[in-house]
C-alpha cells in the first residue's frame, strides 16, 4: 500500500504555490531573527523549528540574524545564549548576521527617501506623535514639521546622525498615511536619537533604525523569501510591503512576509519583559533557572532536543492562537526519556532496611540492566549488603490487600537482588520508624535460574546499598506557576501566582555510578521520575533536578 501523503499546513502550501508561480528552487531562504534583548524561551521553539524545519525540507539556508537595532537592552551573552540554543535543538545556521550589519545601508535608504519627499525630521515629542496618531476610527493629525523642505530634513538628518542633538528631541518618520485605519501606516518613525553604545558597533551611531524599517529592508538584503513571523505582526504587513517596495530592485526576490499563531503553553509565561522580573526580583535563581521556560532552563532541567521538536510537531502551524497544554510537552518528554534515559537506583526518602539473616561482612555486586527499552544499553552491576536504604513510601506496617510494597509479614523482590521479608520496626521517640528489620531468601537471586528467583512476589522495590550509598541532593520541581494563564489578568500581577512548592529539595542516596554521570545526563530514578544532574554538582556534592514525573494519565489527542 502506498504510504498516505502527509498533508501540507498553511505555509508549506504557500511555499508550493510560490514555486508553481516561477519562484525557482535555489531563491528560497528563510532566517530565524531573535532581538538579543533576552534569553529564548519555550515560544521561541516554535518560530526555530518552523524556519528550520523548512530549510531542512526546502534543501534551503537559513540565516541567523540578529534584529539589534536597541543598544538599551542588548548584549553579547543574549548573542551567545541564543547560538547555543539553536544549536542545541539540533539546528546549523547558513549564515550569522546583524541587523547592524546594514546600519550604513538603511541610513543610505532613509536619505533617499528624504530625498523622493517620502520621509521628514519631526522635531515633536514622542507623546505628542502618539496622541495625533488617534485611532483607527478617527484620522490622525498630521505633523507640522511633514511638509518641511527637503533640503532642512536632509541637514536635520545629518546632524542627527552626528550626534548634535538631545534623545527624544527629533525623530525621523516615514511620510505615508495620517488617514489610514491601520496604525501602523500613519508616518511611523524610521529612526530615534540614542546616543547609547551598541555592542557591535560601539559608539559610531547616535542614531538608530526602529524595527519596522531595519527588519524588512535586513530581509531583503540578505534575499529571504519568506519571512516568517507570530501574529502580532500581522498588522505590520502593509508596513513591511511599502518599506520595501521603496528599495525593490525587480531582479532581486521581494521577501514574502506571512505570520502564524504563536505557541502559548499553560502555567508558562512567554514575555520577556516578565521572565526579565523573575530574575530581577530573585524569584528564580536566573534566565537558566530549571523552573524557567526558557530553552537553558528546559536544557538544564533535562529536556532533550527531541522532545522539543517533536512536541512542537505535534502542536503545529496554525493561524490562530490557543493554549497549549503542558501536559502534552511532558508526554513528549516522558516519551523521550524513555527511550533514552539510563535507569538507575536512587531513594529520594530514605529509610533503612537491615537484612538480618544476610552476613555483615559480606558485599556482592549484582547485575541489573540500563534500559531495558533499549536493545543495546548492556548492563552495570551494583553493590549489595547488608544494610540498604529503600523509600520510607514503600513501606507500611500495616496494609490491605492491594499495597504491593513491603507490610510487615509480607514479601517483595528487590530489584535485581533477592526476595526479603519484613519481620519487625524499630522507632524513635516519636514513632517514627527509624529502621525495618528483614530476612531475605538466600536462594532468590534475580538471574540464578534457582526454583527460588523464579517465584512470583507482586512488589519489587528500589534500593541502596547504605555502605556505598552516595549522598545526592534532588530538587523535586514543579510548574512555576499555580494558575494555567498567569498574566491573563491585566490587573493582577502574575506574581501573585508564583508556586511556592515549585522546587522542593531533599536529600536522598543514591547508587555509585551516579558519581560518573555528566551534566544534563538523562536518568530514570526507577519508580520516582525522570532526573538529570546539574550544574551546580561538585564531586563532593551531587545535584539532580527532576525533569518530569514517571507516569502522568495524559494522552494526546
Amino acid at each position: 500500500m502506498e504510504e498516505e501523503k502527509k498533508s501540507l499546513n498553511f505555509i508549506e502550501q504557500i511555499i508550493e504555490d510560490d514555486l508553481a508561480n516561477g519562484l525557482k528552487n535555489d531563491q528560497i531562504r528563510f532566517r530565524f531573527p531573535p532581538e538579543p534583548n533576552g534569553y529564548l524561551h519555550v515560544g521561541h521553539t516554535k518560530a526555530i523549528c518552523i524556519n528550520f524545519g523548512l530549510g531542512e525540507k526546502y534543501n534551503a539556508p537559513v540565516n541567523l540574524r540578529f534584529d539589534d537595532t536597541n543598544p538599551e537592552k542588548e548584549e553579547q551573552e543574549f548573542v551567545d545564549s541564543i547560538k547555543k540554543d539553536v544549536e542545541w535543538l539540533g539546528f546549523k545556521w547558513d549564515k550569522e548576521l546583524y541587523a547592524s550589519d546594514y546600519f550604513q545601508q538603511l541610513y543610505e535608504w532613509a536619505v533617499q527617501l528624504i530625498k523622493e519627499g517620502k520621509a521628514y525630521v519631526d522635531e515633536q515629542s514622542s507623546e505628542l506623535i502618539t496622541e495625533q496618531r488617534k485611532n483607527p476610527i478617527e484620522p490622525g493629525v498630521e505633523s507640522p514639521y511633514r511638509n518641511r523642505p527637503v533640503e532642512e530634513s536632509l541637514d536635520l538628518f545629518e546632524r542627527m546622525k552626528n550626534g548634535e542633538f538631545e534623545e527624544g528631541s527629533m525623530s525621523l518618520r516615514a511620510k505615508i498615511d495620517m488617514h489610514s485605519p491601520n496604525m501602523n501606516m500613519r508616518d511611523p518613525v524610521m529612526y530615534r536619537i540614542l546616543k547609547r553604545p551598541h555592542h557591535r558597533t560601539g559608539t559610531a551611531w547616535k542614531i538608530y533604525p526602529m524595527y519596522d524599517w531595519a527588519h524588512g529592508e535586513s530581509d531583503y538584503l540578505e534575499q529571504v523569501s519568506h519571512s516568517l513571523c507570530s501574529l502580532e505582526f500581522e498588522n505590520h504587513r502593509p508596513l513591511y510591503n511599502w518599506y520595501l517596495e521603496q528599495v525593490y530592485d525587480e531582479s532581486k526576490v521581494a521577501p514574502k512576509q506571512r505570520e502564524f499563531a504563536r505557541m502559548n503553553v499553560s502555567y508558562m509565561i512567554t514575555s520577556k519583559r516578565k521572565l526579565q522580573r523573575l530574575v530581577a526580583e530573585k524569584v528564580v535563581t536566573g534566565w537558566d533557572d530549571p523552573r524557567m521556560p526558557t530553552i537553558s532552563g528546559m536544557r538544564r532541567r533535562g529536556f532533550t532536543p527531541t522532545s522539543i521538536r517533536n512536541f512542537i510537531e505535534k502542536v503545529g502551524v496554525a493561524k490562530r492562537e490557543n493554549l497549549i497544554e503542558l501536559q502534552l510537552l511532558e508526554f513528549c518528554v516522558r516519551e523521550d526519556l524513555n527511550k533514552v534515559a539510563k535507569r538507575v537506583m536512587t531513594v529520594v526518602d530514605p529509610v533503612r532496611l537491615i537484612i538480618e539473616n544476610y552476613p555483615e561482612d559480606k558485599e556482592e555486586w549484582v547485575e541489573t540492566e540500563n534500559n531495558p527499552e533499549q536493545e543495546n544499553a548492556g548492563t552495570r552491576e551494583v553493590p549489595f549488603s547488608r544494610e540498604l536504604y529503600i523509600e520510607r513510601e514503600d513501606f507500611k506496617e500495616e496494609a490491605n490487600n492491594k499495597f504491593f510494597r513491603l507490610k510487615l509479614g509480607g514479601e517483595v523482590r528487590l530489584k535485581s537482588a533477592y526476595i526479603i521479608k519484613a519481620e519487625r520496626v524499630e522507632k524513635d521517640e516519636n514513632g517514627e520508624i527509624t529502621t525495618i528489620y528483614a530476612t531475605y531468601d538466600e536462594k532468590s537471586k534475580s538471574g540464578s535460574g534457582t526454583e527460588e528467583s523464579l517465584r512470583k512476589v507482586k512488589g519489587t522495590l528500589h534500593w541502596v546499598s547504605a555502605k556505598h550509598a552516595l549522598p545526592v541532593e534532588v530538587r523535586v520541581l514543579d510548574k512555576l506557576f499555580t494558575v494555567e494563564q498567569p498574566d491573563a489578568e491585566k490587573d493582577v500581577d502574575f506574581l501573585n501566582f508564583i508556586n511556592p512548592e515549585s522546587m522542593t529539595i531533599v536529600q536522598g542516596f543514591a547508587e555509585p555510578s551516579l558519581k560518573n554521570v555528566a551534566v544534563g545526563e538523562p536518568l530514570q530514578f526507577q519508580r520516582i521520575g525522570y532526573f538529570t544532574k546539574d550544574q551546580d554538582s561538585t564531586d563532593t556534592h551531587l545535584v539532580f533536578n527532576r525533569t518530569v514525573t514517571l507516569k502522568d494519565s495524559y494522552k494526546p489527542e
